[in-house]
């Protein structure tokens, strides 16, 4: 990078040129949902996300990206607005490529996706808590992303000129976004997967850190106290995908997780250092089928989605979801669906959900 940063200054280029392409784009999600969940019956709308990002060139090697999600969180309410990206990456190899900043964990094929193109109504439950969106860890919601520097590349060509492999690596603070390491000890992430036919994926990932937290209070004497503690994290992925030039797409992802978490959530002011006694061991697995009824149109979609918080059935969380999607245009959509949810957590296990969402990009 050092090398390449030399030779644009060598050719003093003009200040026009630097910066190229600067794009100005957003996205939103408006959401109806209603949940019969014994005990919290809800039946609300809301904003589920609404973001701004701006992205460009510096010298054609270098892409750049800043996001901002400027909305809250209705049901926990959140801060708003906040960074969620902020990176650049030189790209001039396309077998070795480098990005240093704030940016999506290099762990799943579905962390990375965009919150639309997933294709259902929300992230599933293994990735939403084993990958850093909602983590078990007890670490503040950081929408899958953390800050650290990554190295990523294809490689293997075939005689049509498609990349057959991809890998990816990154080294982390393990503490999610907007946040400095507190533990002193990274976090490494990676994975690699191979493409046998166009459209398919089929890769393993890996996840080797901490999480670590800071808790400070006075005793009796009006002594003021700060403990820390950190929490070992190993975790892999297994994972496959396939869409197709007719426009169907499965995919399945099955994630194993060993490290404890805390018991309160990072967002809460001055949270403790209290376990949350789940135990070490937590997994989870999805698998969805999504069907064109008419290409690039409109869909019928279903997902099969299970995460157990301890490894066991006993407190196994399974929603069976379907449901259909329809474009109006490139850029707005509307999504329903109905989920059953057998939630053996709780005493009454079976409750039903309701999700409609309309999608916008501009």
């Amino acid at each position: 990078m050092m090398l390449a940063a030399a030779s644009c200054v060598a050719q003093e280029p003009k200040p026009a040129q630097w910066f190229q392409n600067v794009k100005l784009s957003g996205y939103g999600l408006v959401q109806y949902q209603a949940s019969g969940k014994k005990g919290d019956k809800s039946n609300s709308f809301d904003l589920r996300l609404v973001r701004l990002s701006l992205d460009g060139r510096i010298q054609n090697d270098f892409y750049w990206k800043a996001q901002v999600q400027v909305n809250g969180n209705t049901s926990t309410k959140g801060s708003s607005p906040r960074l969620v990206d902020l990176f650049a990456e030189w790209q001039k190899y396309p077998f070795f490529r480098v990005k240093a900043g704030q940016f999506k964990l290099p762990f799943t094929f579905e962390n990375p996706m965009h919150p639309i193109d997933q294709g259902f109504m929300g992230y599933s439950q293994n990735v939403n808590c084993l990958s850093g969106f909602s983590d078990r860890t007890g670490q503040h919601s950081s929408n899958g992303r953390d800050i650290g520097v990554q190295v990523q590349g294809d490689l293997l060509k075939n005689a049509r000129g498609r990349n057959l492999l991809h890998y990816q690596v990154g080294v982390f603070n393990g503490q999610g976004i907007n946040t400095k390491d507190v533990d002193q000890q990274k976090t490494i992430a990676g994975g690699i997967w191979v493409m046998p036919v166009e459209g398919m994926r089929i890769g393993v990932f890996g996840l080797e850190g901490s999480y670590a937290r800071e808790w400070s209070y006075t005793d009796d004497s009006n002594v003021k106290h700060t403990e820390k503690k950190s929490l070992p994290q190993h975790r892999y992925a297994i994972s496959a995908d396939y869409k197709t030039k007719s426009d169907w797409t499965f995919r399945t992802e099955y994630i194993h997780s060993t490290g404890e978490g805390f018991k309160t959530s990072d967002n809460e002011k001055n949270p403790d250092l209290k376990l949350n006694g789940y135990g070490s061991k937590a997994d989870g697995l999805y698998a969805l089928a999504i069907a064109p009824i008419k290409k690039k149109k409109a869909h019928l979609k279903a997902r099969y989605n299970m995460y157990r918080r301890d490894g066991s059935w006993n407190t196994s969380k399974t929603m069976y979801e379907i449901g259909a999607d329809y474009k109006f245009s490139k850029n707005i959509g509307v999504t329903a669906e109905y989920v059953f949810v057998n939630d053996r957590t709780l005493s009454d296990h079976n409750y039903n959900m309701a999700d409609v969402q309309l999608q916008f990009r501009f």
